[in-house]
């Protein structure tokens, strides 16, 4: 919940999903989507990495934030164009990421 009100207090629309599965799902419906945030640790099925992998595939103009409290940088092999943040993140360096992927 913390991720979709900093989404949101940044100006963007916020789309949750509960997990990979419904995220891919949702990327199916919605082309006016330009950016996934995702945790690499994520409920049922495909964890962040897998999803951000997809996503490269299918949807190769998405840009994408991964982030976890579990792994570092060091330990991430991260897509094109990816981007990663270690939990705890700041908050200020994350919308500035976001409105430069947006631009």
């Amino acid at each position: 919940m913390m991720a979709v009100d900093m989404v949101e207090d940044a100006g963007f629309e916020a789309v949750e999903a509960t997990d990979a599965n419904q995220a891919i799902q949702i990327l199916e419906t919605r082309p006016d989507i330009h950016i996934v945030f995702t945790d690499i640790d994520m409920p049922r099925g495909l964890d962040g990495m897998r999803l951000a992998a997809c996503i490269r595939d299918r949807w190769p103009p998405i840009e994408i934030i991964l982030t976890s409290g579990h792994f570092q940088a060091r330990d991430v092999e991260l897509p094109a164009r990816g981007v990663f943040f270690s939990k705890p993140y700041r908050v200020e360096k994350m919308v500035e990421t976001m409105r430069g992927m947006a631009s």
